[in-house]
C-alpha cells in the first residue's frame, strides 16, 4: 500500500534509537523527507545517512530554546513539518506514595511541555496548508497505570488529555492528532523497566521478563518494526478519518476494550 508520504516532510522527536529510530526509518522508506534527531548528534547523522532523504539534527529538546532550533533546522532542510512524531524519554521508575515535586516538575518537562511548544510552531504552517499528522509516541499507561512508573503515568495521562482536546479543534482543518501506546516492545527504555522491576521485587531479570510475556497473548516482546507500522499508518493520507484516538501495539496486552 502506497501511504502516501511521498514528499512529505516528517519530523520525528528522539529517533537516535527505540521507537523513535524505528518510525523514522519507516517514514524515510515510504519516501517522507525525514528529520532524525536527539541528543547523539552523530548517532542522528549516521541513522540519517542510511536513509533515501534525511537530515540529522543534534538538540536537546529539554533546553529551552530547544524545541525552536530544531523547528529552525527542519524548515531550513525541507520546509515546515507535515508529520510530526512527539517522542521521548520516560522518567525513571518510582512509586506514587513519595513524589518529589522537583522530579515531578522534571517528568512534566520530558513527557509534556516540550511536546506542546513543538505543537505550538508546527501545527500553524499545518493549519495552513490544511493537511497534517501530530502523533504521539504514549505509553500503556495512558489506558491502565503501570505500577511503579506514576511520573510516567501522570506525564503521559496529562499529554493524552492535551491532544485529545487540540484534535477536535482542528479536525476541519485537515490535521489528525493520535495517540500511539506501545506494550512491551524490545527497546532499551523496556529493558531499563525491566531492570528496575527485578531490583524493586528482588526476582532475577529473567523472571521478570518470563513473567511478563505470560500476559501477553501475543506470548513475547513486540518489535520496533511492528510498532512503526502502525505509526506510519496513522501518518499516511489514508489515515485521514482518524483522530482523536489513543491506539494500542501491544500484542494484546491490555484486556479492556
Amino acid at each position: 500500500m502506497d501511504l502516501g508520504l511521498s514528499g512529505r516532510t516528517a519530523l520525528v522527536c528522539s529517533s537516535t534509537g527505540g521507537l523513535g529510530e524505528a518510525i523514522a526509518r519507516a517514514l524515510a522508506t515510504e519516501g517522507a523527507r525525514t528529520v532524525v534527531c536527539g541528543r547523539r548528534g552523530e548517532r542522528a547523522g549516521q541513522i540519517a545517512a542510511q536513509l533515501p532523504t534525511a537530515v540529522g539534527v543534534e538538540v536537546d529538546l529539554l533546553a529551552e530554546d530547544g524545541p525552536a532550533r530544531l523547528l529552525e533546522a527542519t524548515v531550513a532542510a525541507f520546509g515546515p513539518p507535515d508529520v510530526l512524531v512527539l517522542n521521548g524519554p520516560g522518567p525513571k521508575p518510582g512509586p506514587a506514595s513519595s513524589l518529589d515535586l522537583a522530579e515531578v516538575d522534571a517528568a512534566l518537562d520530558a513527557t509534556l511541555r516540550q511536546q506542546l511548544r513543538l505543537v505550538a510552531l508546527a501545527l500553524p504552517a499545518m493549519r495552513e496548508r490544511g493537511w497534517g499528522r501530530i502523533l504521539a509516541v504514549g505509553s500503556s499507561g495512558v489506558a491502565a497505570p503501570i505500577p511503579n512508573l506514576a511520573l510516567s503515568n501522570l506525564g503521559r495521562a496529562a499529554l493524552a488529555g492535551y491532544l485529545k482536546t487540540l484534535a477536535a479543534e482542528v479536525a476541519a482543518d485537515g490535521v489528525t492528532v493520535n495517540l500511539l501506546l506501545p506494550g512491551r516492545i524490545e527497546t532499551e527504555r523496556t529493558a531499563a523497566v525491566d531492570a528496575a522491576n527485578a531490583e524493586r521485587t528482588g526476582r532475577s531479570l529473567t523472571e521478570v521478563r518470563d513473567a511478563s510475556i505470560k500476559d501477553i497473548p501475543a506470548g513475547r516482546y513486540g518489535r520496533p518494526a511492528e510498532f512503526a507500522a502502525v505509526a506510519s499508518f496513522l501518518c499516511s493520507t489514508h489515515a485521514s478519518y482518524v483522530t482523536g484516538t489513543a491506539m494500542r501495539c501491544d500484542g494484546g496486552y491490555l484486556r479492556s476494550l
